[in-house]
């Protein structure tokens, strides 16, 4: 006869507390992330060449060593050669970008999840394959981003409330109409506000299960991996960064003069501004000169002469661009060009993508990238005429103290080093009574 349900709870032990919790919180604790971390380590540098090998190796003797992977320019470079030489359903790189994408560990994850926009240009450019399979490697990482993005939203789709203007906030108040003057006639009473009725946009629509990456689902899939991709763009490595504005730059594929059209604008009107100015080597003047060789240290502004619209110029990395593909990579080209906190090579690179894909919009006739491609171009030049302005003022207040120290100094009297000056004692008058 089976147990009955008494004797079989008297028999068991009951579960720990802490059992419990463990079960129920899926986040491993920290030496179960340290030992997996180290684990993954050894055995991505099973799968690289000498000498990475040996310095991805190292970072598995460290405290935290997700982190220090994540941080490694070394391993982002390895790994990164050994993306480029494969793709396919065998290959060992990709193996190790799935599993680690599966894992408890938050670090490891994002780790793993840096490569994304490298690996999205490369997926992309190979297009269509030779083979079936040449690709499935990396059809396989895009899928596991994709399916625990869309097992985190449950659903349910990305909506951003768009405010109302009309009803008071906390940052402004709306302008009243104008009332009568006159004391004798009576005010009537204020009529409240209407109810205020909600905007509602959707970011992103409710995802789908996907089994396979199709040619009608592609843009999507690869959209909804940048999103999960710029949920934490604030963690990632600079190097990734570079890579994701390389991809929306070749992507866009529209290196022609367009892409200067604002940048000539702005040139053009501080050169008729230092024309017109009664010194030519006005602040003004000189704020242009150094704009216009920032831009072109960047290589935003090119060659004088720069690509005409109508030559056939490499065209090979160039893909469509429907508006779920990118709108996200235009919210990461915006954090590489805006964030403070991003180093210079992340800045320039940012800047010339964006300039690319306003080029492209205003060819493609795209109303949404032409106004995010412009406003972002306007917030950079923004930006680096602030910078060049604090830098000038900066600048000048050190001279200014310089200058006045030195004057202060010449106007001391002169006196010997080694001769200690002495304090005169004042004169004693003797006064006979």
């Amino acid at each position: 006869m089976p147990p009955s349900p008494s004797s079989a709870g008297a028999g068991a032990a009951s579960p720990s507390p802490s059992a419990s919790a463990s079960a129920s919180d899926p986040t491993p604790s920290w030496w179960e992330s340290v030992s997996q971390a180290r684990s993954r380590i050894q055995t991505l540098s099973s799968i690289l060449p000498p000498p990475a090998s040996q310095d991805v190796a190292a970072l598995a003797d460290s405290d935290r060593p997700a982190r220090a992977l994540l941080r490694s320019p070394a391993a982002y470079a390895a790994l990164s050669g050994a993306l480029r030489a494969g793709g396919g359903a065998d290959d060992p790189a990709c193996h190790w970008l799935y599993d680690t994408l599966l894992s408890a560990d938050p670090d490891l994850r994002l780790a793993a999840l840096a490569f994304l926009p490298l690996l999205a240009a490369l997926y992309l450019r190979r297009l269509p394959p030779e083979l079936p399979s040449s690709l499935s490697g990396f059809e396989a990482v895009l899928l596991a981003v994709y399916s625990s993005e869309a097992k985190n939203r449950q659903g349910k789709p990305v909506l951003v409330q768009v405010p109302d203007l009309s009803v008071p906030s906390l940052y402004h108040t709306p302008a009243s109409s104008p009332s009568s003057k006159s004391p004798r006639r009576p005010q009537p009473p204020p009529i409240p506000p209407p109810q205020a009725t909600p905007v509602v946009g959707v970011l992103s629509p409710p995802l789908e299960p996907q089994a396979a990456v199709k040619s009608t689902k592609r843009a999507g899939i690869i959209g909804v991996a940048f999103e999960a991709y710029y949920s934490k763009i604030s963690q990632m490595p600079a190097a990734s960064k570079v890579d994701a504005c390389n991809a929306a730059a070749a992507w866009a594929g529209q290196y022609c003069k367009c892409r200067f059209e604002l940048d000539d604008k702005e040139l053009e009107v501080e050169e008729g501004d230092s024309l017109g100015s009664v010194s030519p080597m006005s602040s003004e003047a000189e704020n242009g000169k150094e704009l216009e060789q920032e831009l072109a240290r960047m290589r935003v502004n090119g060659d004088s002469s720069g690509r005409n619209c109508g030559e056939e110029y490499d065209k090979e990395a160039r893909v469509p661009l429907p508006w779920e593909l990118l709108q996200p990579v235009m919210r990461v080209l915006g954090h590489c060009l805006l964030a403070p906190l991003n180093p210079v090579e992340v800045r320039d690179a940012a800047a010339d993508a964006v300039r690319v894909v306003y080029a492209r919009a205003c060819h493609d006739l795209v109303p949404q990238a032409i106004l995010a491609a412009r406003s972002l171009i306007e917030l950079d030049k923004s930006a680096r005429k602030d910078a060049k302005a604090a830098a000038a003022a900066g600048s000048g207040t050190i001279v200014a103290a310089g200058t006045a120290g030195s004057t202060a100094s010449s106007s001391r009297p002169s006196s010997k080093p080694n001769t200690p000056s002495k304090q005169r004692k004042p004169d004693t008058l003797l006064v006979s009574k």
